[in-house]
C-alpha cells in the first residue's frame, strides 16, 4: 500500500509510555500513525490533514479529552471523524457527555490489544470504503462534466457551422431558431437590426408568430442591453432573453421560453448568443456590402453609359463640326486660286484659313483625349530620328509663332538621336508643347526648343519667357481642362487639353514629362524624356518603279457625293478649276444611278449620307464589274482609326478627314489607284490624326 493510500490514525495522550503501547498495538494495521501529547497538538494536526479515526485520552493536563473533542467537532473537515475515548474511569455522566460530542466508543485502560486493534480496524476500513465511494462519485461527476462539456462543445461547434454556413441574414436567423427549438427550449423569438432603426423578428416553432411574453422581453432587453430572466408568464414556466452584442453594439436579442422544463446551462446560452451575434453581424455587413456593391455597380454602369454617350457625342460633334469646315476650306482655296490680289482680301483669306486649321486642331485634340482615355489609340512604333520629329512639330506651329512675331530658337544635338515611337504622335507632342509656349508668351517673346541625348535617354525641352505658372497650378498642369487664370478676352485660347495629350502620349512611349516655373511672369519649362535605342539597322532599299503620277492630270470625270450642298459645290468648283468634268449628287442611291450615265473615273464620296451610306455605296461599286476600276476617295467627318480601316475594307482608295485641303484630292487623283496601303499613307491629312 502506498503512503497516499494509507489511512491517518491520530493518537492523543500526555504519557509517552502509553503512546508507545498504542503504537505497538496499532502498527500491525499498516496505516499512518500520528502520535501527539496534548489537545493543542491534536487540533493542529486535525487542521493539516484528514484522519480515519481519533484515539483521545480523556484525562490530560492541558485541554482534557472532552474539551478537545468539542473543539475538533467545530472544524468542518473533522466534524464527522470517529472519536474513541481512552479512559481509566468512566461514569454514566461522563459517558453521556462523550457520546453527545460524537464519540463512537469508550475503551477502558489498560486496553486489550486485540479489542483496540479490531475497533480501530473497523473505522480504517470504513474510511477506505468512503474514499473509494468518494473517488467513484468524483469520477462519475467528472465523467458527467466531461459529457456535458462535450455535449456543449458539440452543440456550439454545430451552431457555429450552421450560423456560419450562410451570409444571408434571414437564413441565419431561421437556423439559429432551429438550433434552440426544441433542443434548448420550447418556444423562441429572435429580433435583429437589419438596417439602422429597422428590425426583422422571427419566431419558432411558427416563424410568423411570437408569443406576447417573448415579444415583451425582446423589447426590454433591446432597451436595457442586459440579460433578463422572468418567472411564469402566459403559460410559460420560465423565460430568458439574451442580448446579441458585438463589441459595444447590441444588434438584436434572443428570447427563450420554457413550458415543461427549467432553463439550464446558462453559460452555454451566453456563448451561443455571442457566436450568433457575430454570425448575424457578418450577415448584416455582407448585406450592406451587397447593397453598396449593387449601388456602385449601378453607378459604374451609369458612368459607363454616360461615357459611351459622351464618346458618341464627341464622334457626332467631330462629324458635324468638320462638315461645315470642309466647304469653308474649299472656299479659301478657291479664293486663293481665282480671288482678287487685293491685300485686304488676301489678309482675310489667310485669317479664315488659319482659324479653320485651328478649329480642326481643337476638334482633333478633343477626340484624341477621349480615345486615349478609352485605350483606343494604337501607336505605330518604329525607329524615328528625333531631329525629324522636332522639325515636323516646328513646321506645324511655325505659322502661329510667325503671326505673333515670336523668336523661336531650335537646338538639336549634332549626332542623330533615335527613339522607338510613333512619328505622328511624337510630332504632336512637340507641336503641342510649342503651341502651349506660343499661347502663353507675349508677342515678340522668346521660345527655345532643345533636344539632346545622354545615358540612354533623349530629352526634349521647351522653355519660354512668358506668363509662367502659379505654384498652386503647377502640380495639376497636365490634368484635363486645367488652365491658368484667363482674362475675359481669353487671348490664349484652347480647351486646356493639349498638355493632357502630351502627358498621355509620352507615357504611352514609356517616357516622362515635367513642368517647371519660378512663378507668374517668369516663364516656364516643359521637359520630355524618352528612352533611346542604341542602334538602328539600316533599312534595305529596293529599286521600285513608281507610276508616272507626278504629271498633272486633266479631263477626268469626277462625281462628288455629299449631302452638304456647300461642301459638294465648293469641292466641285475647285476640281473644275483643275480641269475636271464634275457632277454633284446628294445621296448614295442617286450616286449609284449617276454612275451608269456619267461613267466617272473618280468618285469623291462622303460617308455619312442619308439612306445608303458611303461604305455601302463603295462596296456595291467594287462588287460590280463595270465600276470596280473607279478611284474612290472618302471625304468625311469620321476621322478615327477604326473609321479609316472600315473605309479601306469597304473599297476606298483614299480616306480624307474634313476639312480637307482640296489640293490633296487633286494629288490623289494624280496618283490614281496605287497600292491601297501606300495611297492611304499619302493621304494622311494631318500628322496628329
Amino acid at each position: 500500500m502506498s503512503a497516499e493510500d494509507k489511512a491517518n490514525i491520530l493518537v492523543v495522550d500526555d504519557l509517552p509510555e502509553k503512546l508507545l503501547v498504542f503504537e505497538t498495538i496499532l502498527e500491525e494495521l499498516g496505516q499512518n500513525l500520528v502520535m501527539v501529547r496534548s489537545g493543542s497538538d491534536a487540533l493542529r494536526e486535525v487542521l493539516s490533514r484528514e484522519f480515519a479515526v481519533i484515539l483521545l485520552d480523556v484525562n490530560m493536563p492541558d485541554i482534557d479529552g472532552l474539551e478537545t473533542a468539542k473543539l475538533v467537532r467545530q472544524y468542518k473537515k473533522s466534524a464527522h471523524t470517529p472519536i474513541i475515548f481512552i479512559t481509566a474511569y468512566a461514569d454514566e455522566m461522563q459517558t453521556a457527555q462523550g457520546y453527545s460530542l460524537g464519540a463512537v466508543d469508550y475503551i477502558l485502560s489498560p486496553v486489550r490489544p486485540d479489542v483496540l486493534r479490531s475497533k480501530v480496524k473497523v473505522f480504517v476500513e470504513l474510511w477506505h470504503m468512503q474514499q473509494r465511494t468518494r473517488a467513484m462519485a468524483e469520477a462519475e461527476a467528472a465523467r458527467h462534466a466531461a459529457e456535458e462539456a462535450r455535449r456543449r462543445a458539440n452543440f456550439l461547434a454545430h451552431a457555429s457551422r450552421e450560423l456560419g454556413a450562410s451570409l444571408d441574414l434571414a437564413q441565419g436567423m431561421r437556423r439559429l431558431l432551429e438550433l434552440v427549438v426544441p433542443h434548448v427550449c420550447d418556444v423562441a423569438a429572435l429580433t435583429v437590426e437589419k438596417e439602422p432603426g429597422r428590425y426583422d423578428t422571427l419566431g419558432a416553432p411558427a416563424a410568423d408568430f411570437v408569443p406576447a411574453p417573448l415579444a415583451s422581453v425582446l423589447r426590454t432587453v433591446l432597451a436595457d442591453k442586459k440579460t433578463l430572466e422572468i418567472g411564469p408568464d402566459g403559460g410559460l414556466a420560465a423565460i430568458g432573453c439574451q442580448p446579441l452584442q458585438v463589441g459595444e453594439r447590441v444588434i438584436g436579442a434572443l428570447a427563450l421560453g420554457y413550458a415543461g422544463r427549467e432553463p439550464r446551462d446558462r453559460d452555454m446560452l451566453e456563448e451561443l448568443a455571442g457566436r450568433a451575434a457575430m454570425a448575424l453581424d457578418n450577415a448584416r455587413l455582407y448585406r450592406s456590402l451587397e447593397r453598396e456593391i449593387a449601388r456602385s455597380r449601378e453607378a459604374e454602369e451609369e458612368l459607363q453609359d454616360a461615357n459611351q454617350r459622351k464618346d458618341e457625342f464627341l464622334a457626332m460633334l467631330s462629324h458635324e463640326l468638320r462638315n461645315p469646315l470642309a466647304p469653308i476650306r474649299n472656299a479659301v482655296e478657291l479664293m486663293r486660286r481665282v480671288g482678287s490680289p487685293e491685300p485686304r482680301v488676301t489678309m482675310a483669306r489667310d485669317v479664315i484659313d488659319r482659324q479653320v486649321t485651328q478649329l480642326a486642331r481643337l476638334v482633333d485634340e478633343l477626340l484624341d483625349v477621349s480615345r486615349i482615355s478609352q485605350g483606343k489609340i494604337v501607336l505605330k512604333k518604329e525607329p524615328v530620328e528625333l531631329a525629324k520629329v522636332i522639325a515636323h512639330g516646328v513646321e506645324t506651329v511655325r505659322p502661329m509663332i510667325d503671326v505673333r512675331e515670336q523668336r523661336l530658337t531650335v537646338e538639336v544635338s549634332a549626332g542623330p538621336v533615335w527613339v522607338m515611337g510613333d512619328f505622328a504622335r511624337l510630332s504632336q507632342v512637340v507641336a503641342n508643347l510649342l503651341n502651349n509656349a506660343c499661347k502663353y508668351t507675349p508677342e515678340g517673346g522668346r521660345i527655345r526648343l532643345a533636344a539632346s541625348a545622354e545615358r540612354g535617354l533623349a530629352t526634349v525641352s521647351v522653355d519660354d519667357n512668358g506668363s509662367g505658372i502659379d505654384a498652386e497650378l503647377l502640380p495639376r498642369v497636365f490634368e484635363l481642362f486645367v488652365q491658368g487664370d484667363r482674362g475675359l478676352d481669353r487671348s490664349q485660347g484652347g480647351l486646356g487639353i493639349g498638355l493632357t495629350l502630351v502627358k498621355r502620349l509620352v507615357e504611352m512611349h514609356q517616357g516622362e514629362v515635367s513642368a517647371e516655373s519660378a512663378g507668374p511672369g517668369k516663364g516656364a519649362t516643359f521637359r520630355v524624356t524618352l528612352p533611346c535605342i542604341s542602334a538602328v539597322q539600316p533599312q534595305a532599299t529596293t529599286a521600285q518603279t513608281q507610276p508616272a503620277a507626278s504629271h498633272e492630270v486633266y479631263g477626268r470625270r469626277v462625281l462628288v457625293v455629299d449631302d452638304n450642298l456647300d461642301s459638294a459645290e465648293s469641292t466641285a468648283a475647285f476640281l473644275r478649276l483643275e480641269g475636271h468634268e464634275v457632277k454633284t449628287v446628294g445621296d448614295g442611291n442617286e450616286a449609284l444611278s449617276s454612275v451608269r450615265v456619267f461613267a466617272p473615273h473618280v468618285i469623291v464620296l462622303d460617308i455619312g449620307l442619308p439612306g445608303l451610306d458611303g461604305y455601302e455605296v463603295a462596296r456595291q461599286l467594287r462588287e460590280r464589274g463595270d465600276t470596280s476600276h473607279i478611284l474612290l476617295i472618302a471625304m468625311t467627318g469620321y476621322g478615327q482609326r477604326e473609321d479609316r480601316e472600315r473605309a479601306i475594307a469597304s473599297g476606298f482608295d483614299y480616306h480624307f478627314v474634313k476639312p480637307t485641303d482640296p489640293r490633296l484630292i487633286q494629288r490623289a487623283i494624280e496618283h490614281g489607284r496605287q497600292s491601297r496601303d501606300a495611297a492611304t499613307e499619302v493621304s494622311a491629312p494631318h500628322p496628329g490624326r
